[in-house]
């Protein structure tokens, strides 16, 4: 038997500048959205960098066609929640490798926004839920924790600032894992964020209509993720995050 986790701690904080690195278009917009509009509403400046553009994500489309179409998504599911800076890394969707490339191209991301929170995904073989990890979903869950120092070590990468002038960063003082087995803390999202972020998932409607029908609608899937989550943590809605504090 697993020995029961310690009790969530409420994460109240709001940094200056957030950076969300993910694999796919959507991989934000399945709960983390919610805590980005409620950082973006305390005055947050957020990004999002992902590394995929999510070509190989519908069945149904030609990998070009719903490269643009997927982008063209993601952004308004960004502008949905205040962010404007949405950046794609260009690695081929459904077989991003983990490596010195990956980890310099995030690296680069964080140099060139300086932030103070990095948002990174689980890179366990199961998500909290006991779902399967998607490989692209590890390797980049991975390379981001490695990458926040890499961006802060000048030695490492080091043509990101001799040839393309990007000083090193080592402001990340937090790094917030989602969809964790263990996470440690949660961020109330109830309200006006749940709310939000229902709206940003709603954007990805060619994806959405590509899904099997017995997928639940993106109410009833925040439901079940933000709710579960708010059950966790005596609230209504909360995003579920394992928290590594820096420094």
């Amino acid at each position: 038997m697993e020995p029961d986790l310690p009790p969530l701690a409420r994460f109240d904080e709001t940094p200056a500048s957030v950076l969300c690195v993910v694999a796919h278009p959507d991989d934000i917009e399945y709960g983390t959205a919610a805590a980005v509009h409620r950082w973006v509403g305390a005055g947050a400046r957020v990004a999002y960098f992902l590394l995929t553009s999510g070509e190989a994500g519908i069945d149904t489309m030609d990998p070009v066609q719903a490269k643009a179409v997927r982008e063209d998504e993601e952004r308004e599911s960004a502008r949905r929640v205040g962010v404007e800076s949405v950046e794609f890394g260009g690695w081929p969707d459904g077989a991003v490798e983990y490596g010195l490339a990956l980890r310099k191209d995030i690296a680069r991301a964080i140099r060139r926004h300086r932030p103070e929170l990095v948002v990174a995904s689980h890179w366990g073989e199961r998500f909290g839920t006991g779902m399967l990890n998607q490989a692209d979903h590890r390797a980049v869950g991975l390379a981001t924790l490695d990458a926040v120092a890499d961006a802060g070590n000048r030695w490492l990468h080091r043509d990101l600032l001799e040839v393309e002038g990007l000083e090193p960063w080592g402001g990340v003082t937090v790094i917030a894992v989602g969809g964790s087995d263990r996470p440690t803390h949660f961020v109330d999202v109830s309200g006006e964020p749940f709310e939000a972020a229902v709206h940003s998932l709603e954007a990805h409607e060619a994806y959405n209509r590509a899904l099997p029908p017995e997928f639940p609608v993106p109410r009833a899937l925040l439901q079940m993720i933000l709710g579960s989550g708010g059950e966790a943590a005596g609230v209504e809605h909360a995003l579920l995050l394992d928290v590594i504090r820096r420094g």
